[in-house]
């Protein structure tokens, strides 16, 4: 199974996240990876193998943001291999995605996608869900709502298991969490908010 890991806080997000992982590594997995809102882009860091391989390269990076998702995949789309490893960027670079589940009609989403000149650079299910959003998001009006608004709009397009934690470059201080089938929970605190797989 897949895990997932978000941090949105007063702190630097970047060790939580990996810790986080680490404690996800009993529910088994292939490859790990992390992103994080950086104000005007998105840092992100994936690797194939173990947490460990990530830690590595996330503490090279040596991220100060306040806001980052991470994830474990265990492979049921794709072969092992960086491009599959989540997290996924939408293809306007817009939104950054991680995914527990199975998406069933990836396919008939993603050729809608490319009918629309959308281009994909994995094979999973996931980057189609995380393009699906962007869709959506470029077809809203400007507005506080825009980013929730379009996921709203993309989950029910989608049959299948999804626990979801997005990113949107235009809100600095947002992170969505979604799930259907999948387990996510939410902690609420004084210094931070976290998501993840597990309690």
């Amino acid at each position: 199974m897949c895990g997932i890991v978000g941090y949105l806080g007063n702190g630097i997000a970047q060790d939580s996240l990996i810790d986080g992982l680490r404690r996800l590594e009993y529910r088994g997995y292939d490859s790990a990876g992390v992103a994080f809102h950086e104000g005007d882009k998105f840092s992100m860091s994936r690797e194939t193998g173990r947490v460990q391989n990530l830690a590595d390269s996330v503490q090279k990076n040596n991220s100060k943001s306040s806001l980052g998702i991470a994830h474990t995949r265990w492979a049921t789309h794709g072969s092992v291999t960086v491009s599959n490893t989540h997290p996924h960027v939408s293809h306007d670079g817009k939104f950054v995605m991680v995914h527990n589940g199975v998406i069933e009609n990836f396919g008939a989403l993603k050729r809608f996608l490319t009918g629309k000149g959308i281009k994909f650079s994995s094979e999973t299910d996931s980057e189609v869900l995380c393009n699906l959003i962007a869709y959506h998001y470029a077809e809203l009006p400007e507005g506080e709502e825009r980013f929730i608004d379009a996921v709203r709009q993309a989950l029910p397009q989608c049959r299948g298991a999804y626990g979801i934690a997005v990113l949107c470059l235009d809100y600095q201080d947002t992170m969505i969490g979604a799930r259907r089938g999948s387990p996510l929970v939410v902690g609420l605190g004084d210094e931070a908010n976290v998501i993840a797989s597990d309690a």
